[in-house]
């Protein structure tokens, strides 16, 4: 029996040559309240374009194999360049860090709850 995985990917990356209404447009559009961050299979955008250049994209998908985690972080990588490419955003120094929730220690707190849902 397999067990499902919860696969989270955080892909970076920095906004490049923006012309001014680029800039605004992102200004605009906000990129999404930094306090409210979360990992979807459709993507979460976050930035600060006032503050940086920088962007962030979270992901996450269930997987049943391992073997499927490259897979989930080239997915989440092409979905960035994918929404990039739509809008017509260069970009630069793009990276991605991919994490098995699975394999996740758990704190004081996840320790307690996993204490009473198992006894």
């Amino acid at each position: 029996m397999s067990e499902t995985r919860t696969i989270r990917v955080t892909v970076r990356g920095a906004f490049d040559a923006l012309t001014d209404a680029q800039k605004a447009t992102l200004a605009a559009d906000g990129g999404d309240d930094l306090l409210t961050v979360q990992y979807t299979e459709q993507g979460h955008l976050t930035y600060d374009i006032a503050a940086r250049p920088f962007f962030t994209y979270r992901f996450a998908e269930q997987v049943s194999s391992e073997k499927d985690i490259p897979q989930v972080t080239a997915r989440a990588e092409a979905k960035t360049v994918a929404w990039l490419d739509a809008h017509g955003y260069a970009y630069k120094k793009l990276s991605s860090q991919t994490v098995d929730m699975s394999e996740v220690p758990l704190g004081k707190r996840g320790k307690k709850e996993a204490a009473k849902t198992s006894g």
